[in-house]
């Protein structure tokens, strides 16, 4: 082999190395991800609680990483929740919905999208949800109103507070009107935990849309949102299209949604536990004071909307 044979096939490697492109599974397996100035390893990001720590992006976490942060690293109790019958309507669009539930729970070992906890944060105890954007982008099934109602009727019987960590794209289609009546049941569900005096707290993260946003996203006590994360009803796109004029800059992303009053707080990630613990501190106090028929204009309501400053 001379040396321009040598050249012509290193070349060739080169190029293919340029035009492949790594699969899914390959980027998922690999130790790298990327952000804003390429590669970074998952590590260190990790380390920064999947935070970059040149754009501040919050990436997406699955639930597990999500209580880890909350509640310390294993330090809770994960329950199993009721599944009700896959595919109640014999759906197939592309692809059969059986099929679509089995690649989503070999990918994220997981039963539905929505997974219930309970922890403590400083000895506050609470019932805690959390969605995998990963499981059918956390859209919102009979599986996942079966979780939500778990966590809500777990919370009234130990008399803790329900924390909603939020995600995903709105409702299952392929459940049609099954799906839909999972707004009304958690809706019920949440009027029952805050007739018992209970706080329902709501971290919105990236993205949170649809029919999420629609019902249980909005309903909290408290509605918290990571920096930057989607929060929506219809997309931006749809609105655009209605409304027949050009949107803000940032529409739908917190700070914006936070100006119009759907939004109380944005708090980073690595402050949410201590966020959520003083929140809850003063909520459960206040509830008390309530309870006994105080007046609700309370030093308590002072410390809260501090608090929420």
């Amino acid at each position: 082999m001379n040396w321009i044979t040598k050249i012509i096939k290193a070349g060739e490697k080169i190029k293919t190395a340029f035009h492949e492109r790594a699969s899914k599974e390959d980027i998922a397996k690999s130790d790298w991800t990327s952000c804003c100035r390429g590669p970074i390893l998952k590590k260190d990001l990790e380390a920064n609680l999947w935070v970059c720590p040149d754009c501040n992006k919050h990436h997406r976490i699955k639930p597990s990483q999500r209580f880890d942060i909350l509640f310390g690293k294993n330090n809770y109790e994960v329950f199993k929740t009721p599944i009700p019958k896959d595919d109640p309507l014999n759906w197939t669009d592309s692809k059969p919905y059986k099929e679509r539930l089995k690649a989503a729970r070999k990918k994220t070992g997981l039963e539905c999208s929505m997974v219930v906890a309970e922890g403590s944060i400083n000895q506050i105890k609470m019932t805690a949800i959390a969605s995998d954007f990963d499981f059918m982008g956390a859209s919102i099934g009979a599986a996942e109103g079966e979780a939500f109602l778990f966590a809500a009727q777990h919370a009234i019987e130990n008399k803790q507070p329900l924390l909603m960590v939020s995600s995903g794209g709105g409702m299952k289609m392929q459940e049609s009107l099954i799906s839909l009546s999972q707004m009304t049941r958690t809706t019920l569900a949440i009027n029952e935990v805050k007739a018992e005096g209970l706080p329902y707290i709501v971290v919105l993260t990236d993205p949170t849309a649809g029919g999420i946003t629609a019902s249980y996203a909005m309903l909290g006590d408290i509605h918290i949102a990571e920096p930057d994360a989607l929060v929506a009803f219809a997309g931006a796109r749809v609105i655009q299209g209605t409304v027949k004029e050009e949107l803000p800059e940032g529409f739908q992303k917190s700070s914006y949604v936070q100006k119009t009053g759907f939004i109380d707080l944005i708090v980073e990630r690595k402050d949410l536990a201590s966020k959520i613990e003083t929140l809850l501190s003063i909520l459960l106090k206040q509830n008390s004071v309530i309870s006994s028929e105080q007046n609700e204009t309370s030093e308590d309501t002072q410390q809260l909307s501090r608090a929420a400053s």
